[in-house]
């Protein structure tokens, strides 16, 4: 019988990142996974585009920037020529990769459209990451102003999915 080393778990986890990275067609990935006082492991998957001159610095880790505004979809609201929707008051942004699903069933009605008011707490939609559906809740009680994912699409950490003032 083969015990598993922490490491050989570590190796497996990496390699469902990196196959997450490749079904949604992310460019970059990073995961902090906590397993004790003293104890972590950060992982940063990212793969080099067609064309792309990659540089990076060694003295401190990349931040994770949302999405440019021209990756948002087109059923969604315009915006201002220079507003990142991440920074609109009340934006809502994505906790984590994964694949939007407006509604808690395909033939279902979405969890929240433009004009709902809506609770603290209650379900906007649901992030679907590694098999697990998750509930991304109303941070503050509002209106629904812009939806600016389309569902099934896949997003990004940081990515803005909602703004609800």
């Amino acid at each position: 019988m083969t015990k598993k080393t922490p490491h050989d778990t570590d190796v497996s986890f990496i390699k469902a990142l990196a196959e997450l990275l490749r079904e949604n067609d992310l460019t970059e990935l990073q995961v902090k996974r906590d397993y004790g006082e003293n104890d972590s492991l950060n992982v940063r998957v990212s793969r080099q585009q067609p064309g792309q001159v990659v540089t990076q610095k060694a003295a401190a880790p990349a931040p994770v920037a949302a999405p440019a505004p021209s990756a948002a979809p087109a059923a969604a609201a315009p915006a201002s020529d220079d507003v990142d929707p991440a920074n609109l008051p009340g934006a809502v942004t994505s906790p984590m990769v994964g694949t939007v699903y407006l509604a808690p069933e395909p033939d279902a009605a979405n969890f929240a459209k433009v004009g709902d008011t809506v609770n603290e707490g209650d379900t906007l939609l649901i992030i679907e990451a590694m098999k697990t559906m998750n509930h991304i809740p109303a941070p503050k009680s509002g209106t629904v102003k812009r939806i600016l994912v389309e569902d099934g699409a896949p997003v990004e950490f940081g990515a803005p999915l909602m703004v609800v003032e």
